[in-house]
């Protein structure tokens, strides 16, 4: 048995979405456990800003820019992170986002939502994290073992109002993060392993206005997830690393299919 079921040092982990908040924070901290860590994103200025930092702290990281919806930009990534460290450990499906139009306001009806951007939400999250998986799993199955984690959310496990089309996107994460588990399993063997993270309410660039008001207090649904959440307290990105550490390492090596939940206690909260 490997003494440290927890060593990464020297994995190649691949993570989409990799310059947005939560994105940055995972990126830093495996770096610093050893992995080599490629981040894919459409924001070239903040990607190599994040590859810098880490590089300065004495970690290994690359950027490249993406687009997780264009399948032919995402084989040439993989092609170019091949080409640099010869295979890949670790994917973490982080792309995601929301738009105005998918979601449903408190004076507004079922009969405003847009379906043109509701769909764009659908390919931008669940979409978006097909691609990359059948990009990247296929070096995984070659060289016989690998590790992918989808990013869910608490949307996927309850009908929250307002996020119409983000909350039908993740739910289809967390099924097609089931069904790769089996599908992977029995096609390419237990060396493959697919599972899911879903973080709890974090303080993003797409939700800062949703759930804070300019002063920094909490807006009326901000002020909902607190009273939500046992905790008390939004989560902080950092708090996401130790479980993603976990899925992507040999401690879970009999893991698969799960969806891991990183929420302070919001969904089991009941009154």
């Amino acid at each position: 048995m490997k003494q440290n079921l927890f060593d990464i040092q020297d994995h190649v982990v691949v993570i989409t979405g990799g310059t947005g908040v939560l994105g940055r924070a995972i990126a830093k901290y495996l770096a610093t456990e050893g992995a080599k860590v490629v981040i894919l994103g459409r924001k070239r200025e903040v990607g190599e800003t994040i590859v810098a930092d880490i590089i300065q702290d004495g970690g290994e990281a690359m950027f490249l820019e993406t687009d997780v919806l264009d399948i032919a930009k995402v084989q040439q990534n993989c092609d170019d992170i091949l080409a640099r460290y010869g295979r890949i450990d670790a994917l973490l499906n982080a792309a995601g986002g929301n738009m105005p139009g998918a979601t449903i306001a408190p004076d507004k009806t079922f009969f405003d939502l847009d379906p043109a951007q509701f769909q764009t939400v659908l390919d931008l999250n669940l979409t978006g994290t097909v691609i990359p998986t059948q990009v990247f799993l296929r070096p995984m199955a070659e060289q016989g073992r690998g590790a992918i984690v989808n990013f869910s959310s608490m949307a996927a496990f309850r009908p929250m109002t307002r996020v119409c089309g983000y909350a039908a996107a993740k739910a289809g994460i967390s099924n097609f993060t089931a069904y790769m588990a089996t599908e992977c399993a029995k096609k390419f063997g237990e060396g493959i392993r697919v599972n899911a993270i879903a973080p709890g309410f974090f303080i993003t660039e797409q939700n800062r206005s949703l759930l804070t008001n300019p002063d920094g207090t909490y807006t009326q649904r901000g002020q909902d997830v607190i009273r939500q959440t046992p905790f008390g307290r939004m989560g902080e990105p950092e708090e996401l690393c130790g479980t993603i550490h976990y899925l992507i390492s040999e401690a879970s090596r009999f893991v698969t299919g799960t969806v891991a939940v990183v929420d302070g206690g919001f969904n089991v909260f009941a009154m």
